[in-house]
């Protein structure tokens, strides 16, 4: 994940960028009070984002009351990039939400005990994750147990500029691309100086993805780090290599002379890079430009298919009034009939592999011009899970610290991934 830190609206990874004075925007969907959380079926369900994400989370709920008259759902807006002090804030003082957003901290809080287990409520509903959600499915699980269910989840795809792709008689890009494969466009549809052929993957979920790709993994399946493994160790070093000795990325430099707040997707929607890897936030934005012919594709392999995903999941709080009722809302929230609206809305891409492959988000109505959406679905079925550890934000600003140098071109992969591994063994304890 899947996933560095980019605003909440962009799949919920870490940090959103928004700043709202009070903190908090209330909205309501009301049914009958009979029955349910606390004996009254009211609900609280906090989440993060944006305007678009308020909007799509209210509708849903509303579809949630329609279903359920017996529920009374009040949705929390937290627009700051302290929603997780907030929360868990509000949980130690015993007012938390009931539903919760969550990301890849999620263990964070489980580990804290500020998030109950649902396996009970997943048997007792008989809900089958793997089937419901693909590989995803247990992305939120931890130590056999599970914390929250996914609810958005959208594969890091690649995003191509067709014009340039068609001038230069490149073919377009498929999973079946390798490594070499993209190093070879990327290099014919860079002009030195003027446009570069990628983007870049200097942001954590895309260099863990050429991870993975590799063979490697950052923490291993008994949890311990391994940063600097041979196939990590590589993999990082392909993705420098592709700054600093093919010159197919732009530098730090390069970026900062493009203009204000200038990165990969801004470069990629003024025609500077002719491939960008991120998520599904793009697709909304790019539709509404005509400045770039632009298609997407599944991001390519190296030694196997590997992914990050973009996500969130729901969780609920220890200070739930009503658990089951609770999870009864979530199992309708991320079903197929609640989840058409996560697209056509245009948060995000559904966790539900159903909707995934649904005419309603393969031709959304809000699309102008044809789009690989095929490419969403059909890279959720090699997306790799991360270990999302209680020690996730040391673990993040590890990297942040220890790669400072490396994304500048004064240090290689090796050193850089050997002092960040002796970090992360000081960190995250042994079992």
């Amino acid at each position: 994940m899947g996933i560095m830190d980019k605003d909440f609206s962009r799949r919920g990874f870490l940090t959103s960028t928004l700043v709202a004075a009070a903190g908090v925007i209330t909205l309501t969907a009301c049914g009958s009070d009979s029955g349910g959380g606390g004996g009254d079926g009211r609900l609280v369900m906090t989440v993060w984002g944006g305007e678009v994400d308020k909007a799509a989370y209210q509708a849903r709920i509303d579809a949630l009351v329609e279903a359920y008259p017996e529920m009374s759902v009040t949705l929390q807006l937290i627009l700051s990039d302290s929603y997780a002090q907030k929360v868990q804030t509000m949980i130690a003082g015993g007012s938390g939400p009931d539903i919760m957003q969550v990301a890849e901290n999620v263990n964070v809080y489980s580990s804290k005990n500020q998030l109950l287990p649902l396996d009970e409520h997943i048997a007792t509903a008989g809900l089958d994750l793997d089937s419901r959600f693909g590989p995803v499915g247990s992305v939120y699980s931890y130590e056999d147990k599970v914390y929250a269910i996914p609810d958005r989840s959208g594969a890091a795809i690649l995003y191509y500029n067709k014009g340039l792709f068609e001038s230069a008689g490149i073919s377009a890009p498929t999973a079946d691309w390798t490594w070499d494969d993209m190093l070879s466009a990327a290099q014919e549809l860079t002009v030195p100086g003027e446009r570069w052929g990628y983007a870049g993957a200097g942001w954590w979920p895309l260099w863990w993805s050429f991870a993975h790709q590799n063979g490697g993994a950052i923490i291993d399946e008994a949890g311990r780090p391994t940063a600097d493994s041979d196939a990590v160790v590589e993999a990082l070093q392909y993705c420098g290599d592709l700054v600093f000795k093919h010159k197919v990325v732009p530098s730090t430099i390069d970026y900062a002379n493009m203009g204000t707040d200038m990165g990969g997707d801004p470069a990629f929607a003024a025609g500077l890079v002719a491939m960008n890897t991120t998520g599904f936030w793009n697709v909304g934005s790019l539709a509404e430009q005509d400045t770039v012919e632009w298609d997407i594709a599944p991001m390519w392999r190296g030694k196997e298919q590997a992914v990050a995903t973009f996500g969130s999941g729901l969780a609920i709080s220890r200070t739930a009034k009503d658990p089951a009722l609770a999870f009864k809302a979530i199992d309708f929230l991320t079903s197929d009939k609640a989840q058409p609206l996560v697209i056509s809305m245009k948060q995000d891409v559904p966790a539900n592999v159903e909707v995934q492959q649904s005419e309603a988000f393969l031709s959304p109505s809000w699309m102008t011009d044809p789009v690989n959406m095929q490419a969403f679905p059909e890279s959720s079925s090699f997306a790799f899970k991360s270990t999302f550890i209680p020690q996730w934000n040391e673990m993040q600003q590890a990297f942040t610290d220890g790669l400072a140098d490396f994304w500048l071109g004064k240090q290689e992969a090796a050193p850089a991934l050997a002092t960040i591994q002796e970090r992360l063994e000081s960190i995250i304890p042994a079992k």
